[in-house]
């Protein structure tokens, strides 16, 4: 079916793109002699796992959940990490995951010697998640891992005191972890790793450390990333450390690879014409409030670029419900279709059902344009999550 003709509202996800974001990392991934993992929590469409896994080298999750989902629809490398595990969840994550990192000493205290007794032979074992100190976001504060107080990863002080302190947990670390980045270029990866190398370099050149795990945020398969910047800062640390390096980015796979399909249902003058649509913010891509960011729109331009601007919103009660302002070339009549792009990301995985609205169904459009529908939500899947 067309894109055109599918019922809204509705996600694409563009396998076409998709395709060209996985043939980029996978040469980066060759070129640099590093791993490169998917991130679930910005992806999760496992309809398209089978495709990822002809790229990649398998997927990487916060919770025991998208551990199983990874474990089940990818089948390959299966890493993990979160704030805190729960006793009675420890047990499943060791047995399908090859990479577990805990994010603080007390948890490695906790369930160092579990792991390592419950680890199936021949995986990879234990990582610890470091925090550098070195924060090099300016436009995502919000999602800033080294801003002060952050609740992520060990500084360089208290893991040195923690290792004098208890040696024998230490024992069971096998690698090292950071997540410093969101939507950046490699610049930014060099000061970064310049942080890590100063405070946690005697820790990395241990014959104990077997791998560095780089974590997310890295932006490769946008056009001005500079890939070679980054494999010359992989292959640095491969070469000093001896260690297997891992990049585990979530919007470089799907970036650009995914529409939100709408509809106009109605519209409002109340000092600018506002269009009622059937998708929302708070709903479908809650990223817009929570960041916030003004999502691009296909064939619109910004507030009085073209002849007619309008507001853009939805049907839910939340009056701060607005995806943005845009303009058009033409006057936008009701059961026209918009469409939203970008809209693979941190939108399938965030969605909710605030005011009963529906899910948007979820679609793939092959090669060719046609779209195949993937799934299809009502009623039932609003009224289960609830009691």
């Amino acid at each position: 079916m067309d894109i055109c003709r599918i019922p809204t509202p509705a996600y694409v996800i563009d396998e076409k793109k998709m395709k060209e974001n996985l043939e980029i990392l996978r040469d980066t991934a060759d070129q640099a002699g590093c791993k490169i993992l998917l991130a679930q929590k910005a992806f999760s469409g496992f309809c398209e796992y089978p495709l990822i896994a002809r790229y990649l080298a398998g997927a990487t999750a916060s919770s025991l959940h998208e551990a199983k989902l990874g474990h089940e629809e990818m089948g390959k490398e299966n890493h993990i990490f979160s704030c805190a595990y729960r006793p009675e969840e420890i047990r499943e994550i060791a047995e399908i995951c090859d990479h577990i990192v805990v994010n603080s000493y007390s948890q490695l205290e906790k369930y160092g010697e579990t792991i390592a007794s419950l680890h199936p032979a021949g995986h990879t074992g234990i990582g610890l998640r470091i925090n550098p100190e070195c924060s090099t976001q300016t436009d995502h504060a919000i999602y800033d891992p080294c801003a002060p107080g952050s609740r992520f990863g060990v500084t360089s002080i208290r893991l040195k005191e923690a290792i004098r302190r208890n040696p024998e947990a230490w024992k069971y670390v096998e690698g090292i972890h950071f997540h410093t980045l969101c939507e950046q270029n490699s610049d930014d990866l060099e000061t970064t790793l310049q942080a890590v190398e100063d405070k946690f370099g005697d820790i990395l050149s241990q014959p104990q450390i077997r791998w560095l795990n780089m974590g997310g945020g890295h932006h490769i398969t946008r056009p001005d990333y500079d890939r070679q910047r980054l494999i010359r800062l992989v292959r640095h640390m491969k070469e000093t450390y001896r260690v297997e390096v891992y990049l585990e980015p979530g919007e470089a796979i799907a970036l650009n690879a995914g529409y939100l399909v709408t509809e106009v249902m109605d519209q409002v003058e109340n000092g600018i014409t506002t269009l009622i649509l059937d998708a929302s913010a708070a709903c479908h891509m809650p990223d817009v409030i929570e960041m916030p960011y003004r999502p691009p729109l296909r064939d619109s331009g910004e507030p009085d670029e073209k002849a007619f601007t309008y507001r853009l919103s939805s049907c839910t009660c939340l009056s701060g419900d607005i995806i943005g302002d845009y303009s058009f070339d033409h006057e936008v009549k009701e059961g026209e279709r918009l469409y939203f792009e970008d809209m693979a990301i941190y939108s399938m995985v965030k969605n909710n059902t605030f005011n009963g609205i529906g899910l948007p169904s979820i679609w793939a459009m092959d090669e060719s344009g046609d779209c195949r529908l993937i799934r299809r939500f009502g009623y039932e899947d609003f009224k289960n999550r609830l009691s």
